[in-house]
């Protein structure tokens, strides 16, 4: 592979904002990585200042929709430098949807390289607010023009950064979702592909508007089945026992979800992963062993649920979140490296970019 070149931005937009006072999505760093994929082989790595993308009117994926993404955060270490959380994990991941989508695989050390010498050369963009990170956006998709129906043979790979705060501050209300359906087995679900969020944006418009934050996707069978929650995975306290939902084809394996469950073991507690139903759930909350749920993704870090919405129910949670405010201090404290990393997850951002 070629050597990533850079061309750094004449002028930085860092005075205009404050990173630490913005919302994810809303206000982007200077820099972009770009590779493109053509006659076989990812070629021609660069970062240059981010801009518009020029984009022809048949690229396949506006058409057929072979689109794939990741998302992950870099972090203001203990000595201010910028690190990264599981990058690896990510770039794995990624193939991982390429593969199920038709896409070429991308080296995945450069993708970690390639992340690393981005936010080193963006590092002024890393919020050092509490709770607050700079949000990596890789994405992958299909920009021959072309109209028919097969793998395209060009593709580009690009990552961007956003600064990011807190994305939720409170405990969140889930409605599980009995009508539209998330993934079916034989699908899509275990790709982070675009179509999967398209999909879901209607419902979860609709669950917003009866006052919930999220969709709690069920089976595409029976609507009985626990598979995720609309930007996250889940874990259910049930009589002391941690309990999530298997990776079964329709549920995408969390990079944040892997680390809690090891997290959770390390502190001593039993970590299941098995189908989870409905029914188990309103039982164990009748019966009080119900005692914490929360949502575990790259964006919303830990979330703890208040409530589920199930059908003309409400399944309401212990208000007290021990182990899960726990887990989710000591996974802050790993990512920023104010406590130490006996797992190895944490990956310095040290790479000389511009001398």
């Amino acid at each position: 592979m070629e050597t990533i070149t850079i061309t750094p931005s004449s002028q930085s937009r860092i005075h205009d904002i404050d990173v630490n006072r913005v919302s994810m999505g809303t206000s982007f760093s200077d820099h972009m990585f770009v590779c493109d994929y053509a006659n076989g082989q990812w070629q021609n790595p660069r970062i240059e200042p981010l801009a518009p993308i020029a984009t022809h009117p048949s690229a396949m994926a506006l058409h057929y929709g072979q689109a794939i993404f990741e998302g992950l955060k870099a972090y203001a270490g203990k000595d201010g430098s910028p690190v990264l959380f599981r990058p690896q994990e990510n770039a794995k991941r990624l193939n991982h949807s390429a593969a199920r989508m038709g896409m070429p695989a991308f080296p995945e050390d450069l993708f970690v390289e390639a992340l690393q010498k981005l936010v080193d050369l963006d590092r002024k963009w890393v919020p050092t607010a509490d709770g607050s990170s700079l949000y990596l956006r890789p994405f992958m998709y299909a920009d021959e023009a072309f109209t028919g129906m097969r793998a395209a043979t060009h593709y580009k790979f690009i990552i961007f950064a956003t600064p990011a705060g807190p994305y939720f501050s409170r405990r969140i209300r889930l409605f599980a979702e009995t009508q539209y359906i998330r993934a079916a087995q034989g699908g899509t679900g275990e790709a982070k592909a675009a179509g999967n969020y398209a999909a879901a944006i209607l419902p979860t418009e609709k669950a917003k508007a009866r006052g919930y934050d999220q969709v709690l996707w069920l089976d595409a069978h029976d609507f009985e089945y626990i598979l995720e929650v609309g930007t996250m995975n889940i874990f259910f306290k049930i009589k002391g026992e941690f309990v999530t939902p298997s990776l079964d084809g329709s549920v995408l394996a969390g990079v944040t979800r892997s680390s809690v469950m090891t997290l959770l073991r390390d502190m001593g507690f039993s970590v299941t992963e098995r189908p989870v139903s409905m029914k188990e759930i309103r039982e164990a909350a009748a019966n009080g062993t119900l005692e914490e749920a929360f949502g575990t993704g790259t964006a919303v870090g830990i979330a703890l649920v208040d409530e589920i919405g199930y059908q003309d129910t409400h399944i309401a949670f212990p208000q007290g979140n021990p182990v899960g405010e726990e887990v989710n201090r000591r996974l802050n404290a790993i990512k920023t490296q104010k406590e130490a990393d006996p797992f190895g997850w944490v990956v310095p951002v040290n790479v000389p970019v511009l001398q």
